[in-house]
């Protein structure tokens, strides 16, 4: 079993996400995007103090233990300069992200990541940042389209652009503990249920004048988990392409005495490919007895009423740009 630290707080702060909601009501532990740009500093609402959202995910962690914390960046979105703005606008520092965690080798997730390294660099002078990846992320990436199209992905950063930008590069497949155990990234992630198959348009390719080759399983993405004292496990996965099932069975497997209790994260089942899956992917949740569930980012909008529509509105809680869940 994994050792992770219970902590007595996690703060997540959701820094780029495909939705932007300002009026819809939250529950306690979320704080809307409102309160967090006034209370980070602007002086009136407008579109240059809020937040825009954008196809993509990043999240700044930010776990308490006594008096100590730790921050971490979980993913970092499409594109830099929009990710620092929202940054900026809801008063997070990049100057106090510790480390960073790649969850998979998409654009979407990691274009942003050097100009994050870079603001990140400014808070840790003559020091690398440590930077989590595996090596499988460094494919090329692409997917066909419905018209029989292959469009190729934007290429991620490589190990080398990652480290030129002050990061310290950790290019390991292994699950590992990061940040004196406050949070635990998950190695390769087993692909156990039946249901869930992957994504059947995606390709990849070993260099840009190899041919394409199916790759539905996407296998380098991984999870992030913390566990927070008095709740249990929140486990956060990007875009769930191994399955939110797999996702959360492993989590379960690799901390067996610690109860599962919410799931953060794009779950993939968006468009006439994947939303088949929703019916069984519901079905297949009720045995986690999740207290909470956030969909994020590519979970697709049929996905999310047929969520609510099974455990409510008091466990399911989408996830917005500019939003802060406190645990």
């Amino acid at each position: 079993m994994a050792h992770l630290r219970p902590v007595d707080r996690l703060v997540v702060d959701v820094a780029l996400d495909n939705l932007s909601d300002n009026y819809s009501s939250k529950p306690p532990h979320v704080s809307p995007e409102f309160n967090n740009v006034l209370a980070a500093g602007a002086k009136e609402l407008s579109g240059q103090t809020l937040c825009c959202a954008q196809l993509g995910l990043a999240l700044v962690l930010t776990a308490h233990v006594g008096d100590r914390r730790h921050t971490l960046l979980f993913d970092a979105g499409p594109e830099g300069a929009l990710f620092v703005r929202n940054c900026q606008n809801l008063g997070v520092s990049l100057a106090e992200v510790e480390a960073v965690a790649v969850s998979h080798g998409h654009w979407d997730h990691m274009g942003a990541l050097l100009d994050a390294l870079d603001h990140m660099s400014q808070g840790h002078p003559g020091q690398r940042v440590p930077c989590h990846v595996n090596p499988g992320m460094f494919l090329e990436r692409g997917a066909r389209l419905t018209n029989g199209q292959v469009m190729p992905f934007q290429h991620v950063p490589g190990p080398e652009e990652l480290a030129a930008h002050g990061a310290q590069v950790i290019n390991s497949g292994d699950p590992r503990s990061l940040l004196d155990d406050y949070f635990y990234l998950s190695g390769e992630i087993p692909r156990v249920t039946s249901f869930e198959t992957g994504r059947p348009d995606h390709l990849c390719r070993q260099a840009m004048d190899r041919p394409w080759e199916p790759d539905p399983l996407i296998m380098d993405e991984r999870y992030l988990a913390v566990n927070v004292r008095g709740k249990g496990l929140i486990v956060f996965s990007a875009c769930s392409h191994a399955g939110i099932g797999n996702v959360l069975l492993n989590a379960r497997e690799v901390f067996p005495d610690v109860p599962l209790y919410g799931a953060l994260g794009g779950l993939h089942l968006g468009g006439a490919a994947m939303e088949p899956r929703i019916p069984d992917t519901v079905a297949f949740l009720r045995r986690f007895a999740l207290q909470q569930i956030m969909p994020a980012h590519c979970t697709g909008w049929r996905a999310l009423c047929a969520l609510v529509n099974a455990f409510g509105e008091s466990v399911v809680t989408p996830s917005a740009v500019g939003s802060r869940f406190t645990f």
